[in-house]
């Protein structure tokens, strides 16, 4: 009886081991973590809103634009776009806001708020601008916000 007794505890030691994943060294082997890919992130929501700040804008349109490895996503020109964005290193405050030379608009307050959200390089990036209306908005010499 001692012999089926201890064959019973030596087969469920085992059992129980290799449920647990546990071997002989009691040691677990895992895989090494690879990046997915060999560039940093770079993906952005971007949105044109009636209203006075990102807060209460109204969005009317939104699109994304992902500018690693290649340009792509729902932007109209996604490679114009992330060239200006390479242009000014992903800041997008120091894109150009105002009104092309010879421009004119009207002097009425309809604001339009222009807001981009995502990663650049790795980074957080998080802008909001408000134009004094689409007239504004439109003769920025920029195509990032043109959707």
């Amino acid at each position: 009886m001692r012999k089926t007794t201890g064959a019973i505890g030596l087969g469920a030691a085992l059992t129980v081991s290799a449920v647990l994943g546990i071997g002989t060294s009691g040691t677990a082997n895992a895989e090494p973590v690879k990046p997915k890919s060999l560039y940093p992130p770079s993906a952005l929501v971007l949105t044109v809103g009636y209203g006075a700040d990102a807060a209460t804008a109204r969005v009317q349109r939104a699109v994304t634009l992902s500018c690693r490895p290649t340009p792509s996503g729902t932007h109209p020109a996604p490679a114009q776009a992330c060239a200006e964005l390479r242009s000014v290193n992903g800041t997008l405050g120091r894109l150009r806001t105002g009104a092309e030379p010879g421009r004119v608009c009207t002097k009425e307050w309809r604001p339009v708020t222009v807001t981009a959200e995502g990663v650049w390089d790795g980074r957080r990036v998080s802008y909001a601008h408000t134009f004094a209306n689409n007239c504004f908005k439109n003769a920025a010499p920029t195509v990032i916000f043109e959707f």
